[in-house]
């Protein structure tokens, strides 16, 4: 039997061994091939940028481009990438207009509306340049149609549809599934509003958090369409009629309401715009550029304003993306010790005049949370540090945006969420049904307050509950502190509630409405920098061991046409992931709550 499984041992190190060299191999060999087959870009005079929305916009730079090597453009793309490639399109004689097509393809934290907002903004750059932005439709959620409403013509395929029934989120409850495999959940917290902790005690929503949750969403809804029923020169009353009456915005319907400009089929804008940019073969398309690609030759984008005697000089964009998360975080998180060091290291370089923290985070661990907070602190203290807060930056998220210097949203920003807790597991149930049983030994009265083989005493809990108290003080403290507020006012907005960037402005939480654009231009201007100052962008690009591991492991995004099994798994993962981010030493978190997305 000893000679069968150290034979049986050996067989499967050697398959394990073999298929990961063939893995190595296999993307050497696509390495080469991309490298080899890779043609320069070519932009012809008079050529049509087009904007291609079936992908997921981020804000963090892609670590390594699997889409490029592999041939998928729906890989994604990076905020900052879109906007200055559009703004330097606006200035570029050989871009006669942009084309907007596809449907975006959401993912993670990745294409929120704040975001968006952005977008238009380059959008809108683009068209006081007398150059002309069209969209062609065929089935467009909400998230297409606020972008698509910023060009100049909208033309829907005659059997397309505008999804646009409004704004909703639809937490998933899992304290059912808990109790009956016997998983048990116990909770510390402080806010009547902070309801992370709800998808694992409650069934529904309590009546504080049905009541935030409809006052952010009013909040966004009324900034989408407003944006969308000033560029389309509507009443927003009118708008909201047609978004009640037809949810699902049909072609005649749309023209009907002034949502979209003419009826076509794909063919005949592409004939038209054949025409426009002097092409007649037959088999030839329109002199077109994707965004992707000009973005890789694209010229720097002219700066708003222009400085005289200022100097050279480099700012630095961090992008605090994800799950606040203790230690070094996985990719797609915010490790504390990870972004500290790397804010630390960015203090002490003499080359980076600025700092430019772009949070778009729901929060996580308070422990990392302040580590992030006392290095951004202690970089304050010698040169300019600012944030852009993007679609998220809640809870942990505004933790460690507090103390800088300015902070900037967009109005569909979600930020606030001044409040923690505690969430504590156990398996008793579970593990006993399973003929587990656990047994202890120990020296201190709370030596295995932290196990999840059972569930937590009285006295256990009210250890907890003071340090979740204490820390919920700090939260309330500092930000008072660092916002120059009144304690009791921070007190009384805080509370674990969320709010939109437009009111967290109105109550001093956010400083100015504005994107990443006028985050760098502030922060540059404060360090006396000249207009042509330099970006150094964090994270870094990433190991190539470490991006072959990304592939090996990458999970496809759950689109918005998946099937109904597709999202239900795909939500349900989601929660479990969330959860498996909990890695607090204390077990102490500042989050928003995990099921927050407005869809």
């Amino acid at each position: 039997m000893r000679t069968f499984l150290a034979s049986m041992l050996g067989a499967l190190a050697a398959l394990v061994i073999f298929c990961g060299g063939a893995v190595l191999a296999f993307i050497a060999f696509l390495v080469v091939i991309s490298a080899v087959g890779e043609k320069p870009v070519l932009v012809e005079d008079g050529s049509y940028l087009v904007v291609d929305l079936d992908t997921n916009i981020n804000d963090a730079p892609r670590l390594i481009d699997f889409g490029a090597l592999l041939g998928d453009h729906r890989e994604a793309l990076q905020l900052r990438q879109v906007t200055e490639a559009i703004r330097s399109a606006a200035a570029d004689h050989r871009i006669k207009g942009i084309l907007l097509i596809g449907s975006l393809q959401p993912q993670g934290y990745g294409s929120g509306y704040a975001a968006l907002a952005e977008v238009r903004a380059a959008l809108a750059d683009f068209r006081a340049a007398d150059k002309p932005v069209k969209a062609y439709l065929t089935y467009a959620m909400t998230r297409d149609f606020y972008l698509a409403s910023a060009a100049d013509e909208i033309t829907l395929d005659p059997y397309g549809v505008i999804l646009m029934p409004g704004l909703a989120t639809e937490p998933m409850f899992l304290a059912g599934a808990f109790e009956r495999f016997g998983v048990g959940v116990q909770v510390t917290r402080v806010g009547k509003y902070k309801s992370a902790v709800e998808p694992y005690t409650r069934r529904d929503l309590s009546p504080e958090n049905r009541e935030q949750l409809q006052k952010l969403l009013d909040d966004v809804w009324g900034q989408l369409a407003g944006d969308i029923a000033r560029s389309r020169g509507l009443d927003v009353a009118a708008l909201q009629r047609v978004v009640d009456a037809e949810g699902m915005i049909r072609a005649d319907v749309a023209r009907e309401a002034g949502l979209v400009d003419r009826i076509a089929y794909r063919d005949e804008v592409i004939a038209a715009l054949k025409k426009e940019t002097g092409r007649e073969g037959p088999k030839e398309t329109f002199k077109q550029v994707s965004l992707a690609k000009y973005a890789q030759v694209a010229p720097a984008a002219p700066a708003a304003t222009k400085t005289t005697g200022a100097k050279r000089g480099r700012i630095a964009v961090v992008y605090a993306e994800g799950e606040i998360v203790d230690g070094e975080g996985e990719p797609g998180q915010v490790g504390g010790v990870k972004f500290a060091r790397e804010l630390r290291r960015l203090r002490q370089d003499p080359d980076i005049k600025a700092i430019v923290l772009r949070v778009n985070s729901p929060g996580g661990s308070a422990s990392a949370s302040e580590a992030i907070q006392r290095e951004m602190r202690l970089a304050a203290g010698e040169k300019p540090v600012v944030v852009s807060m993007g679609s998220y930056a809640a809870s942990g998220g505004y933790w460690i945006s507090a103390y800088s210097e300015r902070i900037f949203a967009e109005p569909a920003t979600i930020t606030g969420s001044i409040g923690v807790f505690g969430i504590l597991f156990d398996v008793k149930k579970l593990a006993n049904d399973l003929g587990v049983t656990f047994d202890s030994v120990k020296t201190g009265r709370f030596a295995d307050t932290l196990t999840v083989s059972r569930p937590k005493t009285d006295a256990e809990l009210a250890m907890i509950q003071r340090a979740v108290d204490w820390i919920y003080g700090e939260f309330v403290g500092k930000v008072a502190d660092a916002r120059k507020l009144d304690p009791k006012f921070v007190e009384e907005i805080a509370q674990g509630r969320v709010w939109s960037g437009q009111e967290a402005q109105k109550l001093g939480l956010v400083d100015e409405i504005g994107g990443l654009q006028a985050a760098l231009a502030h922060a540059a201007e404060k360090a006396g920098l000249s207009a042509d100052y330099r970006v150094t962008e964090f994270p870094r690009k990433k190991e190539f061991a470490e991006a072959i591991a990304e592939l090996v492991e990458k999970i496809q995004p759950v689109s918005a046409k998946a099937g109904v099994t597709e999202r239900l798994t795909g939500q349900l993962r989601a929660e479990l992931e969330a959860i498996e981010a909990f890695n607090d030493p204390q077990g102490i978190y500042a989050r928003m709550p995990v099921g927050l997305k407005v869809q």
